[in-house]
């Protein structure tokens, strides 16, 4: 059964040499229960409003196997948050979830998968900078990108809660499909 790892919210607000001037992709796993609220994870900040959060972009959830698999990659460890997710999940391939699955976690949470995210300069620099040269193109690339959720129904979650998919529309795109059209 796929299961949360775990939750995680912005831990810092950084510097950061976008047009915002500031990122919130420092994310760190919380202790214990959190509310899922209509536009994430209490207690989480997007900076880049235009290009993260509000309803499409609630909340971003990424594979535990993807990490995994950059891990290995980067030879570096690679916490949960790390790629700026709010969610940390093993055993469900987040990268070819449908557009329009509904997952439900614990007992209330429910969330629907919308889009692939797109990764960026902002990301890149949180990677390495010059130590990762490419990054967003080998990322891109390698297609392990994690999906952004809406919430449709809210509550509280915490690491280990289960995963169950509700709905999972069979002519929908897949976000890998949707992110290479």
């Amino acid at each position: 059964m796929p299961t949360l790892l775990a939750a995680c919210v912005v831990s810092a607000l950084r510097p950061d040499a976008g047009t915002v001037g500031i990122t919130a992709i420092d994310k760190r796993p919380t202790t214990g229960p959190i509310r899922v609220g209509r536009l994430g994870l209490r207690a989480d900040v997007q900076a880049d409003r235009k290009n993260h959060g509000g309803d499409e972009k609630a909340i971003y959830a990424y594979a535990q196997e993807d990490a995994d698999f950059w891990t290995t990659e980067l030879g570096r460890d690679l916490p949960s948050g790390w790629f700026g997710e709010n969610l940390r999940v093993a055993g469900l391939d987040v990268s070819n979830a449908r557009v329009g699955d509904r997952w439900r976690i614990g007992d209330t949470v429910e969330l629907e998968v919308t889009m692939p995210r797109s990764p960026c300069a902002t990301f890149a620099r949180w990677v390495g900078g010059e130590d990762e040269r490419g990054w967003v193109k080998r990322f891109a690339t390698e297609g392990r990108l994690g999906a952004y959720l809406r919430v449709i129904n809210t509550g509280p979650i915490a690491a280990g809660d289960e995963i169950e998919v509700l709905a999972s529309p069979a002519d929908a795109p897949t976000i890998l499909e949707v992110f290479r059209s």
